[in-house]
């Protein structure tokens, strides 16, 4: 009895063994396409400029901000991540990568090696970029200088420094399905959503998490603690803008002013540097689809402590 008992509880535990190995397997390569690619150079530099990639990458304490050495400390609930080196630095950075590789990357969140990458990278917004719009941003990092030096690891305690595990992350929260338009609404209207739900990954920082770290749908863009542990994310659908127009948006997400006349504070500083150089047309977009995002009630912030800012 003893015996079938032990038997039963190894073969339970082989068959749970492979299947949590399976399901938390990278996924396949995606279908780059064969034929050559006449890179768009100036896209790839709109997409640089909409995905944020110089808030995370830039070497710290430096003004380039085409300097992608990495080294940039996040902090989160789940230990602290340190943003890698994305220069064409061959050594250190991407500069021995393939187009498949990028695009596994930005859009799976999967390394040339196959390793899972953490959603700190914000590959769950990406996945729904183009992958035309993706490879031009790789060409695009390709023409700016090599930064080398090693980005030390990741300081996570067990049992989030276990990358495979991510693969059962995923399965419960991303959502790869590449952007589609609406065709009921207008051309700068779909311009806006792609940007805002992609390389934007607006939402990202706007909307609450759950304690596994997964963006709750039904309040996304409605604010919430600051993924990196200080401070509150302000709602930016119609129950805080309300009162903001359109150009309102357009015009922060240019200057950083606010119609109050305040200006932006905190992480959002670093967005306004990269949304600063974005074209009118595509701020006008941005600011017409957020606009457009109906009330959604998010989480009561904390009440500030008598004397704060």
């Amino acid at each position: 009895m003893l015996r079938r008992t032990i038997l039963a509880v190894l073969i339970a535990g082989t068959v749970g063994f492979g299947v949590y190995w399976w399901i938390t397997a990278a996924p396949a390569r995606p279908a780059v396409a064969a034929a050559a690619l006449t890179a768009n150079i100036a896209n790839g530099q709109s997409m640089f400029n909409a995905g944020g990639c110089a808030s995370c990458h830039a070497v710290p304490n430096q003004p380039d901000r085409t300097r992608l050495g990495g080294g940039l400390a996040m902090n989160s609930p789940f230990g602290t991540f340190y943003a890698p080196n994305i220069s064409p630095d061959p050594s250190e950075g991407i500069g021995k990568w393939t187009d498949a590789d990028f695009v596994n990357a930005v859009r799976s969140g999967v390394s040339p090696t196959g390793a899972h990458y953490y959603p700190a990278f914000p590959y769950t917004s990406y996945a729904h970029a183009k992958i035309e719009d993706v490879r031009d941003l790789f060409a695009y990092l390709k023409t700016l200088p090599p930064v080398s030096g090693k980005v030390r690891d990741h300081d996570l305690p067990f049992p989030f420094n276990f990358r495979r595990n991510i693969g059962v992350w995923k399965l419960l929260f991303m959502d790869d399905k590449s952007f589609v338009a609406d065709a009921a609404r207008s051309a700068d209207w779909n311009r806006g959503a792609y940007l805002v739900n992609g390389f934007g990954h607006c939402a990202e920082c706007h909307s609450p998490r759950n304690f596994l770290g997964g963006i709750i749908g039904s309040q996304k863009f409605a604010g919430g603690p600051n993924p990196e542990g200080e401070g509150w994310v302000p709602n930016i659908t119609q129950k805080r803008l309300s009162d903001w127009s359109a150009k309102d948006i357009a015009y922060f997400l240019e200057t950083g002013q606010k119609p109050d006349g305040d200006s932006a504070g905190g992480s959002m500083v670093r967005v306004i540097k990269n949304t600063s150089h974005l074209s009118e047309q595509d701020r006008a977009a941005m600011a017409e689809y957020l606009r457009s995002l109906p009330p959604v009630d998010g989480p009561t912030p904390p009440k500030r402590k008598e004397g704060g800012a």
